[in-house]
């Protein structure tokens, strides 16, 4: 694309905003006003409504020509709010985690079919200098992953570990059936648990975070130097203490969704 192309891309893009900013403004608006409200003529405000409107990003009256913002504003909205909320509720509890274990600890989210970290907090003598926010990584590699996997729908768990499984290192473990075993061990003591499998010499340790109608909706992760948390008995304790503790922030009374 050249300079120019990209200048008049950039400039329809901001345009386009200053539509929603000034329908948020001034409400239902015909094609005309929001021309004048932009200062460009008529033909260019009309073609970047319609492109809007494609999108549901505004939706346009039949009956007065006038428009207003869309219906998916909102539920981009929502997506945001709720990722936020989660982080605001997640950040204390994952400092006090951490401060407790003495290592990592990670709030982590299934998006699509990764974990993807959104919230993390090291303790001041860990040496994980690394930040895994904002990354994505396989379900069946991590201890977040297994703990979806373990406490998550039967059908996502089925799809998941049908698909081939990468090999991200020498120890990760490829084979359905020993991963569907260490899932069954997850969910007798609450916890699931990786050893060097998403990276040599580093170990995990996570618990479900369950939403008000049971559901699994995030995890809680501890992770260190595999040497150190072989050696730590109270991790399984601090991480199940800490998701049941976001759990409760989010509403959940104790009643697991079925799976």
């Amino acid at each position: 694309m050249s300079n120019g192309a990209r200048d008049i891309s950039v400039r329809s893009v901001e345009r386009a905003i200053a539509i929603l900013d000034l329908l948020a403004q001034g409400g239902l608006q015909t094609g005309a006003e929001l021309a004048r409200g932009l200062g460009v003529h008529r033909s260019t405000a009309l073609r970047l409504l319609g492109t809007l409107e494609r999108h549901a990003l505004v939706e346009r009256d039949t009956r007065t020509a006038r428009y207003r913002l869309g219906r998916r504003l909102p539920q981009l909205a929502s997506v945001v709010t709720g990722e936020f909320d989660l982080r605001y509720l997640a950040r204390p509890i994952c400092e006090r985690l951490a401060a407790a274990s003495g290592e990592t600890a990670t709030f982590e989210l299934l998006i699509d079919d990764d974990i993807v970290p959104i919230e993390e907090a090291s303790a001041s003598n860990s040496v994980v200098t690394v930040s895994w926010l904002g990354r994505r990584y396989p379900v069946h590699c991590t201890a977040s992953g297994k703990a979806f996997l373990a406490f998550g729908p039967g059908a996502v768990r089925e799809r998941l570990l049908a698909g081939p499984l990468e090999k991200v290192t020498p120890r990760t473990v490829t084979d359905p059936a020993k991963l569907t075993a260490q899932l069954d061990d997850a969910r007798r003591s609450g916890v699931a648990r990786t050893h060097e499998e998403l990276e040599m010499g580093l170990d995990a340790i996570a618990a479900p975070v369950f939403g008000p109608d049971g559901e699994v909706v995030a995890a809680l992760d501890v992770s260190g130097p595999s040497h150190r948390l072989r050696e730590r008995s109270n991790l399984d304790r601090l991480t199940l203490e800490a998701a049941a503790e976001l759990s409760r922030k989010l509403g959940y009374r104790g009643k697991r969704a079925e799976t």
